[in-house]
């Protein structure tokens, strides 16, 4: 239980009114085997745990994340992991206990779970639906794409179970959003990836995340052989499994060529509503594009938080909750400084470039190569954001413009009807991949990959 007169995290200097935290009650552990998963490896960091967040420590850090949130009108309770359904329903079950003692007057709480879906029941369903979780279950496309990388402990293939899955969460009424990793198996499939999630699992909340699997030199043959040694920030090497420098700047566009067509305004895609936000002068929801970070810390299942999920190593550990208020934690300099380093390091490069505003150097996790000025610390993915952020530039200034004026972006989809209508059959495809209109987002391809 906690100590009488409350925690006094009201006291700290600058502390934010929000932040987020990705708690992982399992800590890396998982029921699947995933090939780019870099966080499986963090079970190094604990040799010897059971890996299950305590009961005591779970009621700790409720109270503590709901306290902390005082001033803000909402708190949103994110699970993830490692495979946080591993937990049981009972852990669950007594989340929602604590949230209701500790919630303040007036405060809305927010539930999240993070899922690979194979352990989803119809049990699960009920629960999630009656406490309205929003639930991110993760497919990486058709069975072919999905059971390339994202396999059991067996190495078998995981389509059917996650499906089933999705089922449960589409029988009960969930809220689900899909959260799909783009990688060598499916980068060049854009579209056809897109219509998958949209058409055969009915998703209209979409997060494309790229794999970027650095490695050193000596780490290299073994991250691509299979095995894991402890995933670090570290190298300039990339895994066979890694997504192209330009290759998701291609996906994005392919994706964003179907989507400006057909379904502004009914299914939402996080990137490009982040971008839309970036051209409109707003906050957006990624981190990746924000211009500084530090403000979506990561809890580990003994009470660890560390400065961000793709920053869980020793070096960037900022305490534990039984010893220290999270607040503290997250206000402190030395996260402070992590989330400004954003900025401060950004290449010159970089700096100059004339989409900076929408791209903010994309995450520093990336930032490991040569730019083309010769500076180091540049982020892989440039030759991507580049390409996208500059092809979407016209739709996105449109969009805004319809914003500001109190009309609907989708607006933007007649607009686009009448210039298809004037193409000619033969004409280059607008996406830029070189082939003809009628071959490409002109015609009606179904599933078709692009070669």
């Amino acid at each position: 239980m906690l100590a009488e007169g409350g925690l006094g995290l009201l006291t700290v200097k600058d502390a934010p009114r929000a932040f987020h935290v990705m708690a992982k009650p399992t800590g890396a552990t998982c029921n699947l085997d995933c090939e780019y998963c870099f966080f499986l490896s963090k079970e190094m960091l604990y040799p010897g745990s059971r890996f299950r967040m305590a009961e005591h420590l779970q009621e700790q850090y409720i109270a503590q994340l709901l306290e902390a949130h005082a001033r803000a009108p909402e708190v949103v309770v994110a699970w993830q992991g490692g495979e946080p359904t591993l937990m049981g329903l009972d852990f669950f079950r007594r989340s929602i206990e604590l949230e209701r003692r500790y919630a303040r007057p007036g405060q809305q709480v927010l539930n999240t779970l993070q899922t690979n879906g194979t352990l989803l029941t119809d049990e699960w369903g009920v629960f999630l639906k009656e406490h309205g979780f929003l639930v991110g279950i993760s497919i990486d496309g058709p069975r072919d794409i999905h059971d390339t990388y994202r396999v059991d402990k067996g190495q078998k293939g995981t389509f059917d179970r996650v499906m089933r899955g999705l089922a449960v969460l589409r029988r009960h009424g969930v809220d689900y959003n899909v959260l799909t990793t783009i990688h060598a198996a499916n980068g060049h499939r854009g579209r056809e990836v897109y219509r998958f999630l949209r058409d055969e699992c009915g998703a209209t909340f979409l997060q494309f995340i790229p794999i970027v699997e650095r490695a050193t030199m000596a780490t290299l043959p073994i991250a691509n052989a299979g095995w894991r040694p402890l995933y670090l920030q570290e190298g300039d090497r990339l895994t066979h499994r890694s997504v192209g420098p330009a290759q998701y700047g291609r996906f994005l566009i392919d994706v964003f060529e179907e989507w400006v067509r057909r379904d502004i305004g009914s299914v939402y895609v996080q990137m490009f509503d982040t971008t839309l936000a970036n051209w409109a002068g707003e906050p957006g929801a990624i981190c990746v594009h924000s211009e500084t970070c530090g403000l979506q810390v990561a809890l580990e299942h003994n009470g660890d938080l560390y400065s961000c999920d793709h920053f869980v190593e020793p070096r960037y550990r900022l305490g534990n909750i039984r010893e220290l208020p999270l607040l503290d934690m997250v206000a402190s300099p030395q996260q402070r400084k992590f989330g400004q380093d954003k900025l401060d390091t950004l290449t010159e490069y970089c700096r100059d470039c004339d989409v900076r505003f929408a791209c903010h150097g994309g995450c520093p996790k990336d930032r490991f190569v040569t730019s083309p000025y010769g500076e180091p610390g540049h982020n892989y993915l440039c030759p991507s954001y580049q390409a996208f952020f500059q092809h979407v530039a016209r739709p996105m200034r449109l969009m805004t413009e319809l914003l500001r004026s109190n009309q609907a972006p989708r607006k933007l989809m007649d607009v686009y009807a009448a210039e298809d209508a004037k193409r000619g059959r033969n004409d280059p495809c607008t996406c830029g991949v070189g082939r003809k209109w009628k071959r490409c987002h002109g015609g009606d391809v179904g599933r078709e990959a692009i070669a």
